[in-house]
Parts: structure tokens; C-alpha cells; sequence
């Protein structure tokens, strides 16, 4: 195939034949009948043999032209077929979503999203990894990560669903037989929970004041899960320092209590919890699934 219009010539040729006559042809695609005339020529010049014998009142095919024509056909219907499957991406909510975030995150407020859409869009399937580390969207071929805290400058597109604050909480049973801290140096007095490991580490040196050495010395509990460090608040086990999408709930129903030490400096930042995507155009499934978690966090959100 020498000639780059190939497809272009070979759809006009099928409509030779179909209609019979060159006039014909021309009529159905509002051209001139000369204008499908130099298309059929550079079709035969592009293949190098005769696909039509031409008289005064009719057309006949030769070989070679009844044998591109049964193939065209197939070829042709092929390549629609393709065209509306790839547009349909972009109208229907199907084919596979993929998606990594925080497992607490996950558990809480993407699942829940997922089991709606799973109902109202029987087409769509969801692979959903629940990780810590910093998923990258491009090379993981991810449709959708949850990313939190201060974004990079990066050629992602980003999506912000709510800000990112951090709290002290803890259970009430805790602060009647500890107290209640009134400033940041009273923390060490009291026993801790903090993370285990991972990329979100509390930090809680830098609301102490002191050295992570010496901030280890009170802490009374890790774990490497959200949940956990949340039930472990509200077992009264100790202090904890969580993003309010985790302990928000808790504190709203009375089960833990926030500590607003210093007006919660550590919330001046402005961090944020963001969906990102590689895409500049997103299909379908991922603005069905954008829309409907905002509409579950809200504004503010849920867990405020």
C-alpha cells in the first residue's frame, strides 16, 4: 500500500459497485461524479491492476475487483465495528477500572462508590489496589489514583475532593484517666499512636517539638493501618494523630474527642486529597466514577 488514502479509495470503491455507476456513487456522497472518477484511478494505480471495466452504460469487475470488493466489504464493516467500540469508550460506562488508593481509603469511601456504579452499570469491572506507596497512574496503567498531601508539579491531571486536615483525638475514657494536653510539650506525657511504616508517617515530632528518638519513647502503639490506630483510639489505648477522613467519623458520633492544640497549625498548609489521571480526556467510567465519589464525600465533606 503505497498510497496513505488507501481506506479513503477503497470506501468510495465499495460505493462504485454497490450503486453500480460512477453518477451514482457520486449522488450518495454528494460529490462530482469526476471526483469519484480520480479516486477509483488512484486506487488502481495504488494496487497496480484493472478492478473495473468501463463501457457507456455500465461497469463490470475483473478479477482482481471482485475479489478486493468481497474482502472490502469485510474490512470496511471491520473498521466500523472498531470505530464505534473506541467511541463507545468515551459514552458508555464499561470495560475495566483500575484505581489505587489508601486501603482505609478504599474500604471506606471507594468500595461504596464501586458496589453503586457495579449496580447501575452491569458492564463495568474494577481492579482496585489498596496500597500505600505512590502509585503512578502512567506506568502502572492506572485509570485513577488517590494521592493526599501536597501535589507536585507533574503532567498529571488532578482532581481535588477534599482538603487534607490533620487531628489529635482521643477517647474520652483516655482523657479522664490522663487529662486532657493543653499544649504541645504535655504530649509527652501520654502515650502515643503512631504509624508502623509507610509514606504517610505522622510526624509526630515535628507537633512534640522533639526528636523522633525521643518521641518513640511515648508512643504505645504502631500499626501500619488506619483503621487499626483508629480502633486503637477508641479502645482508649492512647493519642492519635490521624487525617480527618479517618477519625472524623468517630469524632461527629462522640467516640473520640479533638484536641485542637495551637488552633492545629499543622493544617495551614492547605494539603488536599486529590484524584489523579494521566489523561487529558477521561472515559466514561472515570467520570462516572469522579462524580459519584465527590457526591459521597461532599462538600464539606462527609466525615467534617
Amino acid at each position: 500500500m503505497k498510497d496513505p488514502r488507501f481506506a479513503e479509495h477503497l470506501a468510495v470503491y465499495v460505493d462504485v459497485v454497490r450503486a453500480g455507476s460512477f453518477s451514482a456513487a457520486s449522488r450518495r456522497r454528494a460529490v462530482t461524479p469526476s471526483a469519484i472518477v480520480r479516486q477509483i484511478d488512484a486506487l488502481e494505480q495504488d494496487l497496480g491492476v484493472p478492478l473495473l471495466v468501463r463501457s457507456t452504460r455500465s461497469l463490470a469487475l475483473t478479477d482482481a475487483g471482485r475479489h478486493l470488493f468481497e474482502r472490502a466489504q469485510r474490512l470496511l464493516n471491520e473498521l466500523a465495528d472498531t470505530h464505534a467500540e473506541v467511541a463507545a469508550f468515551d459514552t458508555e460506562v464499561s470495560g475495566t477500572l483500575r484505581i489505587a488508593c489508601f486501603p482505609t481509603f478504599g474500604k471506606r469511601y471507594v468500595i461504596p462508590v464501586l458496589a453503586a456504579l457495579a449496580q447501575q452499570y452491569p458492564g463495568l469491572t474494577v481492579e482496585l489496589d489498596l496500597t500505600e506507596r505512590l502509585a503512578d497512574p502512567v506506568a502502572e496503567r492506572l485509570d485513577l489514583v488517590v494521592r493526599m498531601g501536597q501535589l507536585s508539579d507533574s503532567t498529571l491531571i488532578a482532581t481535588k475532593l477534599a482538603p487534607l486536615d490533620r487531628m489529635l483525638v482521643a477517647s474520652p475514657i483516655y482523657l479522664d484517666q490522663h487529662g486532657l494536653p493543653e499544649t504541645e510539650e504535655a504530649l509527652r506525657n501520654h502515650r502515643l499512636l503512631d504509624k508502623l511504616h509507610g509514606n504517610d508517617l505522622l510526624g509526630w515530632s515535628d507537633i512534640v517539638g522533639a526528636p523522633t528518638t525521643e518521641v518513640c519513647e511515648h508512643v504505645a502503639f504502631r500499626s501500619d493501618d488506619f483503621e487499626a490506630l483508629n480502633g486503637a483510639a477508641l479502645a482508649g489505648m492512647g493519642i492519635a494523630f490521624l487525617p480527618s477522613w479517618v477519625c472524623g467519623p468517630s469524632v461527629k458520633a462522640g467516640d473520640l474527642v479533638r484536641i485542637p492544640l495551637s488552633g492545629e497549625k499543622w493544617n495551614e498548609a492547605g494539603a488536599g486529597i486529590y484524584l489523579l489521571r494521566a489523561l487529558p480526556a477521561p472515559p466514561a467510567k472515570v467520570k462516572a466514577f469522579t462524580v459519584a465519589l465527590k457526591e459521597l464525600i461532599g462538600t464539606p465533606p462527609c466525615w467534617s
